[in-house]
């Protein structure tokens, strides 16, 4: 049982680290940061609300999974949920990095498209490399959240 000090704390400091995941994943393609330290920092919110309020909080209120009320959500089924996004993601990273090969590029080659006429920001640019980032990021959320649920049964 934790402490209404650390659940508090939990509802203050998860959100802005949510927050500093996703700039940092927005910036990755220009500056550093990127997928690979936005998927630590939102698994660090995961564990934080995992520690502050259990596993079937996380399911049931932040991910939104159904639970049958008064059960304990099924290891495996967590685990194989957290597996499949670790498997999209990699999907996603190869094939971010092949398809310019199928267009004659070398491998990860990388462009960008500017989109106009975007609210609040006016124009913005939008490289190729932001499916990778995307790809990094399913990755690691998806395999920290394999190793901590794997290790947290134990």
């Amino acid at each position: 049982m934790t402490t209404i000090i650390m659940r508090t704390t939990t509802r203050v400091v998860v959100p802005i680290i949510l927050v500093v995941a996703v700039s940092l994943f927005v910036e990755g393609h220009n500056l550093p940061g990127g997928g690979f330290i936005a998927g630590v920092l939102t698994t660090t919110a995961f564990v934080v609300v995992y520690v502050a309020f259990g596993l079937d909080f996380l399911e049931r209120g932040v991910l939104g999974r159904e639970v049958e009320p008064g059960k304990t959500p099924s290891r495996d089924r967590v685990v194989a949920a957290y597996r499949r996004l670790f498997a999209v993601g990699l999907a996603l990273a190869v094939g971010s990095g092949l398809v310019p090969l199928v267009l004659g590029y070398p491998f990860l080659s990388q462009s960008y498209v500017v989109l106009e006429g975007i609210p609040i920001y006016h124009h913005l640019e939008v490289a190729s490399a932001l499916a990778f980032d995307f790809g990094v990021y399913c990755v690691v959320v998806g395999g920290l959240l394999t190793i901590l649920s794997v290790v947290g049964a134990e």
